[in-house]
């Protein structure tokens, strides 16, 4: 049995969303979804680490494709169904890795979209409101897990392209929880269109593992 628990929380990246479309189009019905070829799988092949992934292509915290965000869903035992809860205490992992903002960053300049206006109105969301949104999410998976060492991760699409704010935010965010268990990391921009590869999903996963290596003793 593995000694080591790893937790994911992550959009279309951490699915492996379009990792086996060789044709460049990021087909947009699911199909080359593989979430055993995506950074978070191999990672935690890599430690030889129990393994639990909550994500979904397209969520974002404040922000998703559709009408529900990550703090919504990331407690249920079934995400289409409010009232069902995930019971925290029947796995409780070493180290979280929380990579999301991706698809608000794209989403908080999208005043016509009917999630813009119902979730801020007629204006993008100030980057204090942004701050506080993540550090309340991250705050939440602090409460269910006080022991894990937790990794707030983005990359490697384009939040984290040269002059992108969202690193800083999440920098922010991290300091601002007061935490020294609670890291920042960030994969730079892989400097290609749609979503990672299968190569430029193991490079994710060896920068991560570098990481770990070098930050946490688990």
């Amino acid at each position: 049995m593995a000694k080591r628990k790893i937790e994911f929380y992550g959009n279309s990246i951490t699915a492996g969303y379009a990792v086996e479309d060789t044709s460049g189009k990021d087909s947009p019905d699911s199909t080359f979804t593989n979430n055993y070829l995506s950074y978070a799988a191999i990672t935690a092949r890599h430690f030889d680490a129990d393994y639990h992934c909550i994500c979904k292509s397209g969520i974002g915290i404040t922000i998703s494709w559709f009408p529900f965000e990550m703090p919504d869903i990331y407690d249920r035992l079934n995400p289409a169904d409010s009232t069902s809860k995930w019971n925290f205490s029947l796995y409780a992992p070493d180290v979280v890795v929380v990579n999301l903002f991706q698809n608000d960053s794209w989403l908080v300049n999208m005043p016509k979209r009917d999630e813009f206006k119902k979730n801020f109105g007629k204006n993008s969301p100030s980057e204090e409101y942004l701050i506080h949104a993540y550090q309340q999410f991250v705050a939440g998976i602090r409460n269910h897990y006080p022991n894990a060492e937790i990794i707030c991760m983005l990359g490697n699409m384009d939040a984290t392209k040269e002059g992108s704010k969202w690193p800083e935010y999440i920098k922010k965010a991290v300091v601002g929880l007061k935490d020294d268990k609670i890291y920042t990391h960030f994969v730079p921009f892989k400097e290609t269109r749609g979503h990672p590869s299968v190569k430029e999903q193991e490079e994710m996963a060896n920068s991560l593992i570098k990481f770990i290596d070098e930050n946490i003793n688990w």
